[in-house]
């Protein structure tokens, strides 16, 4: 059984629902761990006031008992607190839409005749119950030793010079200790600036955050079909993410401007004389498609949060006529917290990969299987070395 997902609710519905289906029966979740997860997302400067309003908490309805994951769906549930103020409220309608969000392309899908509805479901508010299945996605990868961190690398023009020799659990660290999410101290006070300096002219700003994946085995994915490509399917979940416009993985818009013989990470035999090792990892993890057993590298650019409070131009729909844009509450830069997205996105993808890769019910049957995979290793790697044909005929 494969993983997949899918979530329900609005912006400021009563709640946020999900199913996640798939995920093996045998795993203790730890509920502190998932709640932790949610208060990440949570936390990052340039934030709007909805976050000063909502306190996430995760409700398990379904698919766990007896301190277990039973093999059935799991069901989770996280209340829109700013509910209760919109519960009994009137609805004055929303009929001019905002460049850059669904509002006109929902409508003229659907046949809207209010744009809010476009706008409930196609809040970034949904990403709250991603992260919430992203937690539980990490949790099982973390029963095989995988783990996964973030940190920002960018803030509009301001980007941080992280030393290519910085180890990647001290890039996890550092970005922990500031709401940028940057590891690099001197970086992260610039990017500050910047922000405060978007919000005192009311507008915006993006930036880029990385993703990375430690102790991921080698042979996750496949080359033999287009949508078994993981680097693919990263590409896509992160992709998936609100305003997120551009991913790559690796150094892949670099690469792009360097000859080959300067980015592909050349194979040498570790010490042991048996395991084949990369001095680099410009591929970001992946060679055909295939993990390599690097370190898995998803960086992605997000574009600035499409709500500005200077108003932009539009049309009323109502009225036909030229109309200003209506301010909704939102972020002045989201990319801090979307970088929590992404390790959701990174950690539900992965989860889907090894189970795909280990097939098995339970927990008890994955984990001997994963240590009978076989490793880049020249005595799991035996050649014929001998002549052969196609004989297709």
């Amino acid at each position: 059984m494969r993983l997949r997902f899918l979530t329900a609710g609005e912006s400021h519905g009563p709640a946020l629902t999900a199913v996640l289906e798939g995920m093996p029966a045998g795993l203790t979740l730890d509920r502190e761990a998932i709640n932790l997860q949610m208060v990440r997302r949570q936390v990052g400067y340039g934030s709007g006031g909805r976050m000063k309003i909502e306190k996430d908490a995760v409700q398990i309805t379904a698919g766990y008992m007896n301190d277990m994951t039973t093999g059935g769906p799991i069901a989770l549930t996280v209340p829109n607190l700013d509910y209760a103020k919109w519960r009994d409220r009137e609805i004055i309608p929303i009929t001019t839409p905002r460049p850059g969000h669904a509002d006109l392309t929902g409508a003229v899908k659907y046949g809207y005749k209010e744009l809010r509805l476009a706008l409930e479901r196609a809040s970034a508010r949904e990403t709250a119950v991603r992260v919430a299945i992203g937690a539980i996605c990490r949790q099982l990868l973390e029963q095989f030793g995988i783990t996964i961190g973030s940190y920002v690398t960018s803030i509009g023009e301001v980007k941080a010079a992280i030393p290519a020799d910085m180890p990647y659990p001290d890039r996890f660290a550092a970005a922990e200790n500031n709401d940028i999410r940057c590891p690099i101290p001197a970086a992260e006070q610039a990017m500050r600036e910047r922000i405060y300096a978007i919000m005192q002219a009311k507008d915006t700003i993006g930036g880029v955050f990385e993703v990375v994946a430690l102790n991921v085995p080698v042979g996750l994915g496949s080359h033999v079909h287009w949508d078994r490509r993981l680097d693919a399917l990263l590409m896509a979940s992160v992709g998936s993410i609100h305003a997120v416009k551009g991913v790559e993985i690796g150094t892949a818009f670099a690469n792009a401007q360097r000859p080959g013989s300067q980015v592909h990470d050349e194979i040498f035999l570790a010490e042991d004389g048996q395991t084949l090792i990369r001095r680099t990892n410009r591929s970001g993890g992946f060679e055909g498609g295939i993990t390599t057993g690097e370190p898995i590298i998803v960086r992605a650019a997000m574009k600035p949060i499409s709500t500005v409070l200077n108003p932009r131009k539009s049309v009323n729909l109502a009225t036909g006529q030229p109309a200003e844009t209506v301010y909704e509450r939102s972020d002045f830069c989201a990319v801090p917290r979307a970088a929590i997205v992404g390790e959701a996105m990174v950690a539900f993808t992965l989860a889907d990969a090894l189970l795909e890769k280990l097939g098995g019910d339970s927990l008890a049957e994955m984990k001997p299987r994963f240590a009978a995979l076989r490793r880049a290793r020249l005595e799991d790697l035996p050649m014929d070395d001998v002549a052969w044909g196609f004989g297709y005929g």
